[in-house]
């Protein structure tokens, strides 16, 4: 969604107009309008109608974290859902499996019946649909309101553990059973749903081998579900961290992805230490290393 659209009451429009200037917002008068605010990455325009548009790259910081909580008092853009899943359950899901660089993160997120409802308050929802800023802020309340588990599988440990699956689905089924079994004892709740990420019988098989019994969904999509979405924006905040943490031992920035700019990364980093270097910071498994070592 481009452009938010909703109706405010006119009564607010002076708070409104102050908490921008306090924001570093710029003001102007377009016809037809009780003022016009602009700064870098966002703008927002309140029609004399009382029709509030938003726009603009940080257009959902500023919802999130402004417009909803102090003026509109309602979660309408990051909680849509109407008809909330209310049943007691832990949710599952990863980051990090397509990025050359950085960590691979699963984790997992218990909710009861009065946290789904914590979760819909806070503005949970898909991490693919929010920028970093935003996921690492909700990331920390989710950590400090959830019990939760993050298994996150930095490259010398993750090459180690490819090595011995030789298969990528199977290692990440590992890293659900482990995210699984720490929420399973530490709740005693049975009811999981997963992001499918592979046929059926590959987790079925890992929760298995460590005789864990649940009631699994395994769904596309799953981010859709609140609980779901809440791991993914504790697996999100786990890989953000987790790169930033290994572009600083390294002192070069890494970006995130497979791209070319990753490929030319990678040969300076390989320039400035050697190529034993990667297997410290990437996923040497990924057809990148062969790019990366090959000009």
């Amino acid at each position: 969604m481009n452009t938010f659209v909703t109706t405010i009451d006119l009564a607010l429009a002076e708070k409104l107009r102050r908490d921008l200037v306090d924001q570093g917002f710029e003001l102007s008068k377009p016809p037809y309008t009780i003022f016009s605010a602009k700064k870098q990455g966002v703008s927002c325009t309140l029609y004399t109608s009382g029709k509030l548009t938003v726009q603009g790259k940080q257009k959902e910081e500023f919802l999130t974290f402004y417009l909803e909580p102090e003026i509109l008092k309602e979660l309408s853009f990051t909680n849509p859902q109407k008809n909330l899943d209310l049943r007691p359950r832990i949710g599952i899901d990863e980051a990090g499996k397509g990025d050359f660089f950085g960590p691979l993160c699963v984790a997992g997120v218990y909710a009861d019946e009065a946290g789904v409802q914590k979760l819909a308050e806070l503005g949970v929802r898909d991490s693919k649909t929010m920028q970093d800023k935003a996921i690492i802020a909700l990331a920390s309340k989710i950590r400090s309101h959830f019990p939760h588990s993050i298994v996150r599988l930095y490259p010398i440990k993750y090459n180690e553990l490819y090595d011995k699956f030789k298969n990528l689905n199977h290692l990440l089924a590992w890293g659900h059973a482990t995210a699984i079994e720490e929420l399973v004892q530490s709740t005693g709740c049975r009811n999981v749903i997963i992001d499918q990420f592979a046929s059926e019988h590959v987790v079925e098989n890992a929760l298995r081998r460590k005789a864990l019994e649940v009631d699994l969904s395994q769904r596309h999509r799953g981010e859709e579900d609140l609980v779901v979405a809440a791991a993914s924006i504790l697996a999100r905040a786990a890989f953000v961290d987790g790169i930033d943490q290994l572009g600083k031992m390294i002192e070069i920035t890494l970006p995130k992805g497979a791209s070319s700019i990753v490929v030319k990364t990678g040969r300076q980093i390989v320039g400035k230490h050697g190529k034993e270097i990667l297997k410290k910071v990437a996923k040497l498994h990924f057809k990148t290393t062969t790019e990366v070592l090959h000009d």
